[in-house]
């Protein structure tokens, strides 16, 4: 699940840093009936301001009111969901590095003890995420399981962890895995 917006990856005309900062920040600019609007991105290193175009030339009347009042409110919800956006991404030629930005939560429950593994055969595993944040499956099966990732790359190349889904590269969609004894 993620914990804060990701880093926003675009290059800076005043530093030519390449990473900026969300804080969920709107700027929204009327011109008659027209409107444009914008999220506010702060440059990590010199911290100067890019605008990330969420609006363009927009008639006041095909706006939804509900958004027009969160982007006044600078919602920092509507800013994590217009940057997962891959109409927006594309829009503004940016990427996002969520290296950081997420946690693993394993619901809370107990992991089985070494005792009560032993007797069990296989263990089947599933992987929801809270928001759609690409994650290598084998950093998260190592996390959640406290093996290393070496150790899970093995299970899989001995058939002892299986999944529907290839396990290798990211994914940001829930899947399931099985590992076995």
């Amino acid at each position: 699940m993620p914990t804060c917006l990701p880093t926003v990856l675009r290059r800076c005309h005043t530093c030519a840093s390449e990473r900026f900062r969300a804080n969920g920040k709107f700027r929204v600019n009327a011109n008659h009936k027209l409107l444009d609007a914008w999220l506010l991105v702060l440059c990590t290193a010199c911290g100067d301001t890019a605008k990330l175009t969420v609006l363009e030339r927009m008639n006041v009347r095909s706006v939804r009111p509900e958004l027009l009042d969160r982007m006044h409110d600078n919602d920092p919800g509507l800013a994590d969901e217009l940057l997962q956006d891959p109409v927006l991404r594309r829009r503004n030629r940016i990427a996002l590095d969520w290296a950081g930005a997420w946690r693993l939560d394993t619901g809370g429950a107990d992991h089985l003890d070494r005792e009560a593994s032993d007797a069990i055969d296989a263990i089947d595993v599933s992987v929801r995420f809270a928001a759609r944040i690409p994650v290598r499956p084998v950093r998260l099966i190592a996390e959640g399981c406290g093996l290393s990732r070496a150790e899970v790359e093995r299970l899989i190349k001995e058939g002892k962890l299986v999944s529907a889904v290839p396990l290798s590269g990211k994914l940001s969609g829930d899947f399931t895995f099985t590992l076995k004894r």
